[in-house]
């Protein structure tokens, strides 16, 4: 039988027959219980729109005010771009990149990824570029850490709160949302079915 019918385990390497389990279904690995794959109902359409809804809270998620201070009478908001700019400003310059490609490009890149890849598989479009996309996506997703940045953000608060007041901006809120949708698109999006839509959009035998 041919080498593109098998597939390895991921945990202990057990070579396995390729196979896609029904939607409700998992497959686990005979030998050391690894989760394999759990088909999920609707994945191209559900992240299809997350997606959008990512892409709409990304911009009031940078840009409006996150949290607000006010001490002695005196108002000053933060944002996650005036953030950056501080951080540059200041010559930390390795930390400011860190920080804006973590916290906005990277997710920004990896909705529009999402966006693009399910956005033609929805309407069953080709593009010479969909399997780059959905391979990108599946590499870059681990680096859009939005959460280690919202950590920040709740260690910064409770430290501030002892010696000023806070005002929580419009950004927090669309923040927290950005923060949940894209937890969302990584638990709804199928990689298995995403490159097996994609091999039958290109005329292609599944291998993936």
């Amino acid at each position: 039988m041919p080498a593109a019918h098998f597939s390895a385990c991921p945990d202990c390497d057990l070579l396995l027959n390729r196979a896609l389990p029904q939607i409700g279904s998992t497959a686990h690995c005979p030998r050391c219980g690894c989760l394999l794959h759990r088909p999920r109902t609707d994945s191209v359409e559900r992240t299809l729109a997350l997606s959008i809804a990512g892409l709409l809270l990304l911009f009031p998620a940078n840009f409006l005010p996150l949290v607000g201070i006010k001490v002695l009478g005196h108002e000053k908001d933060g944002t996650l771009w005036t953030g950056v700019m501080t951080l540059f400003n200041e010559h930390q310059w390795a930390v400011a990149i860190l920080v804006f490609l973590s916290s906005i490009l990277l997710p920004f890149i990896n909705i529009v990824l999402c966006l693009l890849v399910s956005g033609h598989l929805h309407h069953n479009r080709r593009h010479r570029y969909l399997t780059h996309w959905l391979y990108w996506l599946q590499h870059l997703e681990e680096w859009a850490m939005l959460e280690v940045y919202c950590l920040g953000i709740i260690v910064a608060c409770v430290k501030l709160s002892a010696m000023a007041e806070l005002q929580f901006g419009l950004g927090l809120y669309a923040f927290v949302g950005l923060l949940f949708t894209n937890a969302l698109l990584t638990s709804n999006l199928d990689g298995h079915l995403f490159w097996q839509r994609i091999a039958q959009l290109n005329g292609q035998h599944y291998e993936n």
